[in-house]
């Protein structure tokens, strides 16, 4: 059976892309090739699948919605990765940057950075993406006047039981844990916990056996490990930097994923242009530095790992490219040699090719 993977690129049509492209990794080589575009969205920055695969959700990361951003839902062809739109809505707040499905695929919710807010949508048996059913203004600032002058909520991601959906505010600094009730498609607050102030929490992984998380701090360009308590609640346990220590240029980081065995996780640096490696202690999710691998081009943004965790995949947005990796035993990447050119990535989801 085959091991390709369809990839599909959420992108800035600011920047000259297109849409949302859908690319075929070879399983066996790590090689791309590009398949199709879905045209007619602006600024599809971050997308995200449902758990059957059958749907694809795209923000349009806009204030064109009547002031707010969009959400658009999408048919995939399984055979051939071709989307097909569905309908959209409005987040009710501008520039949505992140986006998730919970797993029965009963509701999706989508956090808008500029607007610094959070709205849970309902989905249809079709994939057809509802009115909002909730709708969440975050308030408050930190120390940093340029980038946490307000909130500015930036990424969300659901726990394995379905509970509860866990938001990074990079303005505010905070992780705020969201109590999810998936049969009115509605979500309410549970619990904070405060980051560091200055640290700028922007993107958040699961260890994908054991009750620990990983919070990627753009600003402080540092990686966080909590404990997850039965309740949703976080506690923090010990902060490792992203950066070498010689490092004295600008940078700041974009995405965060531990590899599908738990034994290591993975976060991008933009400025340094790298993708740092940490092994995980499998008992205390603690993190031990394993090197850095350049991401051989400009600004990384979001990256993936394939489910058999063969390939690490990049996007390098300012260098217009997409990167494959063979992840070795020691959790080092190699470069595959297989280079593709898409406009201004940003966003990338695997979905295995179908029959």
């Amino acid at each position: 059976m085959s091991n390709d993977q369809f990839a599909f690129i959420g992108t800035y049509t600011r920047l000259g892309s297109e849409g949302v492209y859908t690319l075929r990794l070879n399983g066996e080589t790590g090689e791309l090739t590009q398949i199709s575009v879905a045209t007619g969205l602006e600024n599809p920055s971050f997308v995200a699948l449902d758990p059957s695969g059958d749907h694809l959700y795209a923000v349009s990361e806009t204030s064109a919605f009547d002031g707010s951003g969009g959400i658009t839902a999408f048919n995939v062809n399984r055979s051939t990765g071709e989307l097909t739109q569905i309908n959209q809505q409005s987040t009710g707040g501008p520039g949505p940057c992140h986006l998730m499905v919970d797993s029965t695929d009963s509701m999706v919710i989508v956090t808008n950075y500029s607007g610094g807010s959070v709205s849970a949508h309902p989905i249809a048996a079709d994939g057809a993406v509802g009115q909002r059913t909730s709708f969440v203004q975050h308030e408050g600032s930190s120390i940093n006047e340029r980038r946490q002058e307000k909130a500015h909520a930036h990424s969300v991601n659901i726990d394995k039981s379905n509970k509860y959906a866990y938001i990074c505010d990079l303005g505010k600094d905070q992780v705020l844990t969201y109590a999810m009730d998936v049969e009115s498609a509605t979500i309410s607050l549970s619990s904070t916990v405060d980051e560091v102030a200055g640290e700028g929490p922007r993107h958040f992984t699961f260890h994908p056996a054991n009750q620990q998380v990983y919070v990627l701090n753009e600003l402080g360009c540092t990686i966080t490990l909590y404990d997850k308590g039965a309740d949703g609640s976080l506690t923090p346990i010990e902060t490792v930097p992203t950066l070498p220590a010689d490092w004295d240029g600008e940078n700041t980081t974009a995405d965060i994923h531990t590899s599908p065995d738990g034994a290591f996780v993975y976060a991008s640096n933009r400025g340094h242009d790298s993708i740092v490696i940490y092994s995980i202690d499998q008992s205390t999710g603690k993190m031990t530095f394993v090197g850095h691998e350049s991401s051989q081009g400009k600004t990384p943004r979001n990256f993936a790992i394939t489910p058999d965790g063969k390939f690490l995949v990049t996007e390098n947005q300012d260098s217009d490219s997409i990167v494959s990796f063979k992840r070795e035993d020691d959790g080092t990447l190699t470069p595959t040699g297989s280079i593709i050119k898409v406009p201004a990535p940003v966003c990338l989801q695997f979905l295995p090719v179908g029959d």
